[in-house]
């Protein structure tokens, strides 16, 4: 029988209802959370109240990013994430939030994407493994999902060289290793 992960640390929701409420991230091989300066960034871009929202956090992993939506008001956050391990984790902190806006679903987020499920997204969190070399083409089926004027969230280890298209960037930044972008999607 295998162990279960151990925990390695902790990330913290940086605002809204659950400010400084502790995320486990397990040792998992290639999981890496997004800094809390990062996450700080990109939520002060966004305006910081996500009432009304609704998104997507593909490659959930820890769940930082759909976390501090759903903390900021998003009415519904679809955590995306195949690894077993990290989907309980997932599902047991929804249930010690009481996060009813949260859905946890173990799925491949590319073939999820892939799918073109045209809901109509506000907002999508995308935060594959850095050395993927699929990240923007899950990056373009992203943007089909999204209500025109949506915006996407993509953090990578370099900047691409173009944009998928129908997509324009918004904002851009870099702290450290990661490059992270906000673009919108055409209206």
């Amino acid at each position: 029988m295998k162990p279960a992960p151990q925990r390695s640390h902790d990330v913290r929701v940086i605002g809204g209802q659950w400010k400084r409420s502790k995320l486990p991230v397990l040792n998992r091989p290639g999981l890496r959370p997004s800094p809390d300066r990062v996450r700080e960034t990109l939520f002060n871009w966004l305006g910081g109240d996500l009432t009304g929202w609704r998104c997507v956090d593909a490659f959930a992993g820890s769940g930082a990013l759909g976390f501090e939506a759903a903390s900021r008001g998003a009415q519904e956050v679809l955590l995306l994430e195949r690894d077993p391990a990290l989907v309980a984790n997932l599902r047991a902190q929804k249930e010690r939030f009481g996060a009813t806006a949260i859905r946890v679903e173990a799925a491949d987020a590319r073939v999820w994407l892939r799918a073109g499920r045209k809901d109509g997204w506000d907002l999508i969190l995308l935060d594959p493994p850095f050395d993927a070399d699929w990240a923007l083409a899950a990056l373009a089926d992203a943007s089909m999902l999204l209500v025109p004027g949506g915006l996407l969230y993509y953090e990578a280890a370099q900047t691409p060289v173009e944009w998928p298209a129908g997509l324009s960037l918004h904002r851009s930044a870099r702290a450290g290793a990661v490059h992270f972008h906000l673009l919108q999607r055409d209206v």
